[in-house]
C-alpha cells in the first residue's frame, strides 16, 4: 500500500474538523484532543450497539477517555482564569 493511499485511508477514518475558535497554541491542542475524544466515543457506541462491548464496558472505556480529556484540560490551562481573555 502507498503511502498516499495511507495518508487517505486515515483522513477518511479518523477526520479532522477546522478550528475557528480563539487561535492559541493551548486551544488548538485541547480541539485535536476534544476531536479524537469524540471519535473514539462514536466508535466506542458503535461497538456496544453492534454487541462487541457491553454497556458496562462501554461506559467504563468512555469514562477512561473522558478522564483524559479532562486531565488535558487542565494541563493546558483552559477554562482557567488566566486563559480566558475577555
Amino acid at each position: 500500500m502507498s503511502k498516499f493511499d495511507k495518508e487517505e485511508r486515515n483522513k477518511f477514518f479518523y477526520p479532522r474538523s477546522r478550528y475557528y475558535g480563539k487561535f492559541t497554541p493551548p486551544n488548538l491542542v485541547f480541539n485535536a484532543n476534544l476531536q479524537e475524544f469524540a471519535q473514539r466515543v462514536s466508535y466506542i457506541c458503535s461497538l456496544e450497539t453492534g454487541g462487541k462491548l457491553s454497556p458496562e464496558e462501554a461506559y467504563q472505556e468512555i469514562k477512561q477517555l473522558y478522564k483524559q480529556l479532562k486531565k488535558s484540560r487542565k494541563q493546558l490551562g483552559i477554562g482557567t482564569d488566566s486563559s480566558d481573555e475577555k
